[in-house]
């Protein structure tokens, strides 16, 4: 397989925080149009390197690489603008907008931003205005939204805030999207819609997805292939069937959750 099959690749990554090693010279590679998990026990390095690929946090050393293009410590606003997103493990919506009009303020570089434009350019204000709402109508359609297109967001479920989000990524040419425990406080009836969502647009819109999850349940539903960390780095990478029942993991995470549990 060459690297042009490959959207993301990581190589000798490390990030340390005073004397602590977050991420610890780890590589891994996603390839194009998969849904990729990543799962490991508390402390393994996860949301740290979610961090370091959507530009959040610098790396101490290593490289990261999106459609072969080095990309290591490109802010995330230059990020955004090629096709890299992120949602979090707690939906950030603007609560008193409208899921409407929280999905209309995604799409950057519109004229409504500038005075001078909105001002004497009107007519292709209220054009590029009518286009952006008329697509934010059928991403409500897409995510069984549009009974909520007029509420405010900050009246809306657990579930439904991470519809929003992921409704975001599709206002926007998303190559990439970083979901950090998408299901986490969803309950299942939603969490199902949102999964469902993730395989649609993977599936017809081609777009990939990379997810830090704990619900081995849903990883399993969604994700091929599955990369476990530990310690910050990759312990192993497989189906999710091997990963259950790989004895390294097992001992690291699974068998450490059940005790846990």
């Amino acid at each position: 397989m060459s690297l042009k099959d490959y959207i993301l690749n990581i190589s000798n990554l490390s990030k340390n925080f005073g004397g602590l090693s977050a991420v610890n010279n780890c590589s891994l590679k996603i390839k194009r149009g998969t849904i990729t998990g990543i799962i490991g026990p508390n402390g393994s390095g996860k949301s740290t390197l979610f961090n370091l690929i959507a530009g959040s946090l610098k790396p101490n050393a290593g490289k990261v690489l999106f459609n072969n293009e080095d990309i290591t410590n490109v802010p995330s606003h230059d990020l955004f603008s090629k096709g890299i997103l992120r949602t979090f493990q707690i939906a950030h919506e603007f609560t008193n907008l409208t899921v409407l009009e929280n999905l209309m303020m995604v799409p950057s570089n519109q004229l409504g931003e500038n005075l001078i434009s909105a001002l004497f350019a009107r007519k292709k204000f209220k054009s590029q205005e009518d286009k952006i709402r008329d697509k934010a109508y059928s991403v409500t359609e897409f995510l069984n939204l549009k009974h909520l297109a007029n509420e405010l967001a900050g009246n809306l479920s657990g579930g439904q805030k991470k519809l929003l989000e992921l409704g975001r990524t599709m206002m926007v040419d998303s190559k990439l999207v970083l979901l950090d425990e998408v299901g986490a406080g969803v309950n299942r009836t939603l969490l199902k819609d949102l999964g469902s969502a993730i395989l649609k647009l993977n599936k017809e819109k081609g777009y990939t997805f990379c997810m830090i999850e704990h619900d081995m349940d849903f990883i399993s539903r969604m994700c091929d292939p599955v990369i476990v960390l530990s310690e910050g780095s990759v312990l192993f990478e497989g189906t999710s069937e091997e990963v259950k029942s790989n004895e390294l993991v097992i001992e690291s995470y699974l068998g450490r959750s059940n005790k846990q549990n």
